[in-house]
């Protein structure tokens, strides 16, 4: 059988990874956490990032199945609904099925319509569930504690964790954004961490590291489980707690969380435009 092939797209702005995942007997393939370009001060929108992704895709001939979420990201907005269009409307757009909590909670702080129940993404996925990818198939893992509706996503040998860890010199994830909990993420680190240690990690963010300068996007199991800072050497849970608690309350806010959230919650979806055609994200002043 031959290998699964992957390609890496990196983000400066956000220092986010975005992956396209192929199989290569069938060219079915698999975009996770596309961003979107997004300049705050004007409030413009752009696909320049996306566009290499989808480049790609066209370049390989290969047959774009879904899009995925690994959460609702609160560092950039996801490009998912303008991949999909740029690829002709045929890929279905995918996030862990707890994203209706997401949706309530966030629907309710902006005003909206009531949302809470998946729409407008194609796919709720569900913990221990698998998507067909060609002759491979796509297993999802719930791995909830930095946000209510993260999942990580094991193609084979390829485990993609989303926000859940970083590099090991780095750390994991926070736990104070709504519904997260610490307890909660360190649980989740151990269904990952109960996986071959030669399982390789592939991260959604990489910031660089004191002594280590440049970004990296791929660790393995077993050196999360050696030297994670934050969560390895066996460390417990207890001790977990205590420590991602204390430094969640040293964070600031993510600059670009409230445009992000009112946008990823809707897969991607930009807002309807209003009378005067011009779209518009809300602002909430006093809440944070």
């Amino acid at each position: 059988m031959i290998p699964l092939q992957f390609s890496v797209f990196f983000d400066k702005d956000s220092s986010t990874f975005t992956y396209l995942v192929w199989e290569p007997s069938t060219q079915a393939a698999v975009v996770i956490d596309p961003v979107l370009n997004f300049e705050q001060a004007s409030g413009r929108t752009a696909t320049t990032g996306v566009e290499q992704v989808v480049a790609e895709i066209q370049s390989r001939q290969l047959n774009l199945m879904y899009i995925l979420e690994t959460h609702v990201h609160a560092d950039h907005l996801s490009a998912a609904a303008a991949l999909k269009r740029l690829c002709g409307g045929g890929a279905q757009v995918g996030i862990g099925d707890q994203i209706c909590r997401v949706q309530k909670v966030f629907s309710a702080l902006f005003a909206l319509p009531s949302q809470a129940d998946g729409a407008p993404f194609d796919l709720l996925l569900a913990d221990n569930s698998t998507l067909p990818l060609g002759r491979t198939s796509i297993k999802i893992i719930h791995t909830p504690g930095h946000t209510p509706a993260c999942v990580s996503y094991l193609i084979e040998d390829l485990l993609f964790v989303g926000d859940t860890l970083f590099m090991p010199d780095y750390g994991t994830a926070r736990c104070d954004f709504p519904d997260g909990d610490a307890a909660t993420l360190y649980r989740s680190i151990q269904k990952l961490f109960a996986l071959p240690d030669d399982t390789r990690m592939l991260m959604c963010h990489d910031y660089g590291a004191p002594g280590r300068p440049d970004v990296a996007n791929e660790t393995s199991v077993g050196a999360q489980k050696a030297a994670n800072i934050h969560v390895g050497q066996g460390r417990s849970e207890a001790d977990f707690v205590a420590l991602r608690t204390a430094r969640d309350a040293t964070l600031s806010m993510p600059k670009l969380l409230l445009p992000s959230v009112q946008v990823n919650m809707q897969a991607g979806e930009l807002p309807v435009p209003e009378a005067n055609g011009i779209r518009y994200l809300k602002l909430p002043l006093d809440q944070f």
